[in-house]
């Protein structure tokens, strides 16, 4: 595989999943962790990606990127417009961060009445514009790089939360292994995250449907609604319906 080749598949699985590890970027492009640092390290240097220990995360991390930056952004936008159908007046909505997450923040109205509680500090501004919403960030220990608080503190103050919503991105999905990530922090703050509201919405666009991470967060019958860009009649969501998910 020539590396040009390489580099454009290491970008996909980034963008795709918003991080990635090196071990299991060599064990799929079947090439050594060397030769992987090595690709990570010349797209961090042109500008492509944020280099971590152990990995590479996405440049939607970040408050500054912009639309032409994120990647499946018109799949992402008719996602958001659908998940903020979720959204009413008066809600407790606990919210995740993410590109979907921010599509779907441009989508609510910015005359919303509603309390919005987040882990995300980019979600976090991007709630300020809304003049009516109430905005909470739940602090801890903030990973610099993903710029999302963790740790026992923020999993303390979710207890103490009912919400009405929980509305989340995903980074893996499968209907018989469920929600999946691989951070092992985030993922025990999103199970805290699903247990303080009465119901959880994830949202997803459809190329990551039938993946699966490392870690499980829930299954898929611990979910509320499944929002991806497809209709829900699409045969690619036919082992998504369940009587206790709602396909959107």
């Amino acid at each position: 595989m020539l590396k040009k080749e390489r580099q454009l598949l290491i970008m996909k699985q980034i963008n795709l999943h918003n991080r990635a590890l090196s071990s299991d970027l060599g064990i799929m492009l079947n090439v050594s962790e060397d030769t992987i640092r090595r690709d990570l390290n010349e797209l961090s240097a042109n500008g492509k990606l944020v280099k971590v220990h152990g990995g590479a995360i996405s440049k939607s991390y970040h408050f500054q990127h912009t639309d032409t930056e994120t990647y499946a952004i018109q799949e992402k936008t008719r996602i958001a417009q659908k998940a903020a159908t979720l959204i009413r007046n008066h809600m407790y909505i606990i919210i995740g961060g993410g590109t979907t997450v921010s599509a779907l923040i441009r989508q609510i109205p910015t005359d919303i009445q509603a309390t919005f509680f987040t882990v995300s500090l980019i979600t976090a501004l991007q709630l300020c514009k809304h003049t009516k919403a109430n905005v909470i960030f739940l602090g801890g220990t903030i990973a610099k790089n993903s710029q999302i608080s963790t740790g026992g503190e923020v999993i303390s103050k979710l207890s103490e939360i009912h919400a009405d919503l929980c509305i989340l991105g995903t980074n893996g999905i499968h209907p018989e292994k469920g929600i999946t990530d691989s951070d092992l922090e985030a993922v025990q703050v999103k199970k805290a995250m699903i247990k303080a509201a009465r119901e959880t919405a994830f949202m997803t666009i459809s190329e990551k449907l039938d993946s699966v991470e490392r870690l499980k967060v829930c299954n898929i019958d611990e979910t509320d609604y499944l929002i991806t860009e497809l209709t829900p009649d699409h045969p690619m969501l036919k082992a998504y319906q369940k009587d206790s998910l709602k396909v959107i």
